[in-house]
């Protein structure tokens, strides 16, 4: 789920930045400077990534950076992002599931206070090998 893409920037007035994915169509962003632009373009690529990923999509082989031709107030710089760590920052809405465990097990965990659910997703966690 870690990706490693390049990007074209282009140079814009005031400091600004526009910047395009040319092997993932529609993912471009832009920056108010060159900082801004490097933040904005993990956040798209990630976006644009995780986007494919739901869908069950292709994800597109990465272009060499040589092989990218660029004009004069154009660079090449490659992106990287991490879907996973995407998903869990932006897509942490509560989903609501029904299990089923023993009565006498659910009457010891009320009794004792415990949380089913941070002890599903803990155990979830664990079983995934999610720290």
């Amino acid at each position: 789920m870690k990706y490693v893409y390049p990007a074209i920037f282009t140079a814009e007035e005031n400091n600004a930045y526009s910047v395009y994915f040319p092997d993932l169509e529609g993912c471009y962003t832009c920056g108010d400077n060159l900082e801004d632009a490097l933040y904005m373009a993990e956040d798209v690529l990630a976006f644009t990534l995780y986007d494919y990923e739901k869908g069950a999509q292709k994800v597109p082989e990465a272009s060499e950076l040589q092989a990218i031709e660029t004009n004069d107030n154009e660079f090449v710089n490659y992106i990287t992002c991490d879907t996973f760590e995407y998903r869990k920052r932006h897509n942490n809405r509560a989903v609501k599931k029904t299990l089923t465990i023993p009565e006498w097990l659910n009457e010891e965990a009320i009794a004792k206070g415990i949380n089913f659910s941070q002890v599903l997703q803990d155990g979830l966690k664990k079983q995934l090998g999610i720290f």
